[in-house]
């Protein structure tokens, strides 16, 4: 076991992170940057690992990238990453806003190959994280565990790795090989796939209203071929998200400013009327493709396909299969008419998002810290009490106190200056306390 010490410490090479590192190294103080070192669990960088699907677009701007909103000048931007690669003039020749969500991954991959000065340290997933104390009680950094065995000793934490994803009750005791996540759905699909009863194409159904559920059902028509997939909504109907100019502007890294001095009950008012911006919806020409595909199912007499709003599965069990194995048998009601049937099926995919607490490593630090509850102040640094040292940063999981936005695109570019100021301004107090004691030495 190696215990390596760093300055900063960033947990997951997301977007978030990528961000700040680039912030980082764009700040003037090279020093912080060497100091600062990226955990990815995994041996490369992917945006949205498990849904990286040819035909699936991103659903921001490029424009809204890891930095132009911050420094339009940076070598960092998405246009320069084409423009290196060869391919701006036929991105641009395409004429749209939105990349192939495989661009934005390659993207950020570049990004962390191109960083100078902080590091990148893959195949290294953090098991936990431990505060390091004082005699006084008072946090001065963090250590943290790897699975390899080594430890990484650090003063500044940053958490970048999202939220957890998020199993409905109801479906928690079912096997595990029979239930896949939208997180884990290509890693899982081919295993998936061996689950159908002999001679029999698979019967999966897939659970949830938005992006990620549809994107799976649409999915499972390739990735499952003869199979056919359902997919149960609570909504009446799919919806598209709300992406009018107007309600873009609730977006801008400028909104966050307004949105963090309302009361708490306007956030959440806030937040509820925003819902169908980001959650329980799809991108417009998505929803156009899912509707064209059931459409020419149904003209040309050759449906496999089955949507069905107004469905909530309040019950799951398996059964055994006459000739061996099991199936899955879903309890569904039908919100229209309140009435419950069955719906066999070899697997169940879900889309059913995340869990809304604190990601269970942060409430685990919190627990061991002593805090009851974790709060971030306008720049993401999480209370740690009285005359901490060291400091705790949180990405993409404060929509209830700095906006929708947080766990998005969006604001990636602002929010990593804001990050990265608050670092070299805890830095600079910090010469000026130890400047200041050796003049009172010199003095005595």
């Amino acid at each position: 076991m190696t215990v390596h010490e760093v300055d900063v410490l960033m947990i997951g090479a997301g977007p978030a992170n990528l961000a700040l590192a680039v912030a980082l190294e764009e700040c003037g103080r090279s020093g912080v940057a060497r100091g600062a070192l990226i955990l990815e669990q995994y041996e490369d960088v992917k945006w949205q690992r498990n849904l990286m699907l040819p035909w699936a677009r991103s659903q921001v701007s490029y424009v809204k990238d890891l930095v132009t909103l911050r420094n339009p000048r940076s070598r960092f931007s998405f246009l320069n990453f084409m423009h290196e690669r060869g391919e701006l003039d036929e991105f641009v020749n395409l004429g749209t806003f939105n990349p192939f969500r495989w661009q934005i991954s390659a993207y950020l991959q570049w990004v962390a190959d191109s960083l100078e000065q902080v590091k990148v340290r893959y195949n290294a997933r953090a098991e936990r994280v431990l505060p390091i104390h004082a005699e006084s009680g008072r946090v001065l950094g963090f250590t943290v565990p790897l699975s390899d065995g080594d430890t990484i000793l650090c003063r500044d934490l940053v958490i970048g790795g999202g939220r957890d994803a998020h199993v409905p009750e109801v479906f928690r005791g079912l096997p595990a090989e029979r239930v896949v996540h939208s997180t884990e759905f290509s890693t899982r699909i081919a295993e998936t796939t061996g689950l159908a009863r002999p001679g029999k194409p698979l019967r999966p159904v897939v659970v949830g209203g938005a992006q990620s559920a549809a994107e799976m059902f649409m999915a499972l028509h390739q990735e499952a071929p003869g199979s056919s997939p359902t997919l149960l909504l609570r909504s009446i109907a799919l919806k598209d998200y709300q992406t009018s100019k107007f309600v873009n502007e609730l977006f801008f890294p400028s909104f966050v400013d307004e949105f963090f001095t309302m009361s708490e009950e306007a956030r959440a008012k806030v937040l509820e009327e925003m819902h169908l911006t980001n959650y329980g919806g799809l991108a417009a020409p998505f929803l156009e493709e899912l509707y064209t595909m059931l459409y020419k199912q149904k003209m040309l007499g050759q449906p496999v396909s089955t949507i069905r709003g107004s469905a909530d599965v309040v019950g799951s069990r398996t059964e055994a299969l006459p000739g061996g194995g099991e199936e899955i048998v879903l309890d569904v009601r039908d919100l229209k008419h309140d009435t419950v049937e069955q719906v066999r099926c070899d697997a169940v995919f879900l889309g059913t998002g995340f869990d809304p607490r604190m990601p269970s490593m942060v409430r685990g630090l919190a627990d061991a810290i002593g805090l009851d509850a974790v709060s971030v102040n306008r720049r993401y640094r999480a209370d740690l009490g009285d005359g901490a040292h060291g400091a705790l940063y949180l990405q993409g999981v404060n929509e209830a106190t700095h906006g929708i936005s947080d766990s998005l695109i969006s604001v990636l570019a602002q929010r990593s200056a804001e990050i990265a100021g608050d670092i070299v301004e805890r830095r600079g107090a910090d010469e000026d306390l130890r400047r200041s004691d050796e003049s009172v030495g010199v003095g005595v």
